[in-house]
């Protein structure tokens, strides 16, 4: 007698199957993805260009300034923090 073995899907195949049969068979889930779709592409898009202006690229002509400038910003400590000698905070 011959012997079959049945094998059975992966964890990562079923619960890729899940979400897609879910997506599939969506009716007013799409509706909402649409709207959070249109919602991100006006956060990034288009608040983008009226209110983060390129900061760095019209303040500094080279990339080299430009990075010593980045590198100096996070380097040096905050604005009213005391530094100690144990690198602890007060």
């Amino acid at each position: 007698m011959q012997q079959t073995m049945v094998r059975r899907p992966g964890i990562l195949t079923t619960v890729l199957r899940f979400y897609v049969d879910g997506f599939r068979r969506m009716t007013l889930g799409r509706t909402l993805w649409k709207v959070i779709i249109i919602k991100l592409i006006i956060m990034f898009g288009v608040l983008k260009l009226f209110f983060f202006h390129d900061f760095l690229g019209t303040r500094f002509s080279t990339d080299e300034q430009r990075a010593d400038y980045v590198l100096e910003q996070i380097t040096t400590p905050a604005r009213g923090q005391i530094p100690t000698q144990g690198g602890e905070r007060l």
